[in-house]
């Protein structure tokens, strides 16, 4: 049996139990609510966008749209300026042919073209004679004059489909399409004709200049250079062939 005090003492002791697994449970529930505290808090830290189908402000909507429409346009015009200077890149500044760059360029389309098909095409070299005396009487706006008016001879002599361009200084090319060897040489026979057949009028000077031109055909698998070389070397060989 039981004494009265032994009683007690397991009394006490259950209390005891009771309030360590109370205050555990009392634990545990602040540790939830704190760790609930500090995701509210991140979570507000956070900004939010607004949900455009609750509390989304119409006139906030139509700001963003319209930032949307100016970014666009600035896009479409940075994209426009560019595409500009890529043209302008290409392009001989006085006359508005293709420069030896753009040139180039277009050669080795052309190339690719022939390779693939087999079509027929050559490179006309062109060097003006006489030029320079012109440029040491008269001064380089004279010579200019001269320049422009056979670049105009050389665009209105060719086809559409041909390619006209300015190396540099006096010298231009021609890429002439669906040719053989026999239609290119009299192309260029033609072409020095019309050239020496100018006439510049400057400052009440008329002025003249003629032009030596070879022909290189194009041949797949040749490099640009390559076939600009040979119709530069066929070109020096008409010109010393003009002077004996």
């Amino acid at each position: 049996m039981l004494t009265r005090t032994r009683r007690r003492e397991i009394r006490a002791g259950f209390s005891r139990k009771g309030r360590t697994v109370t205050a555990g449970g009392a634990d545990r529930s602040e540790n939830l609510d704190l760790a609930k505290a500090r995701e509210d808090t991140a979570t507000s830290a956070v900004p939010m966008t607004p949900d455009a189908g609750a509390d989304a402000s119409p006139l906030a909507a139509t700001v963003l749209l319209a930032e949307n429409a100016q970014l666009k346009q600035a896009l479409a015009d940075a994209e426009r300026k560019i595409a500009e200077l890529e043209a302008r890149a290409d392009e001989d500044p006085l006359l508005g042919l293709l420069n030896r760059r753009g040139f180039e360029r277009e050669l080795t389309r052309s190339l690719a073209y022939v390779k693939r098909y087999g079509t027929g095409a050559a490179l006309m070299f062109i060097d003006l004679d006489d030029f320079k005396p012109v440029n040491d009487r008269y001064g380089h706006v004279a010579g200019d004059a001269v320049l422009k008016a056979v670049a105009g001879a050389l665009i209105g002599h060719v086809r559409a489909s041909d390619v006209v361009a300015r190396l540099g200084g006096d010298e231009f090319c021609v890429l002439l399409w669906n040719v053989a060897d026999a239609a290119a040489l009299a192309k260029a026979a033609e072409i020095e004709a019309v050239i020496a057949a100018l006439r510049v009028d400057y400052a009440g000077a008329e002025l003249l200049v003629g032009a030596s031109a070879g022909i290189a055909m194009l041949v797949a698998d040749a490099a640009p250079s390559d076939v600009i070389d040979a119709a530069d070397r066929a070109m020096y060989a008409r010109k010393n062939a003009k002077r004996h």
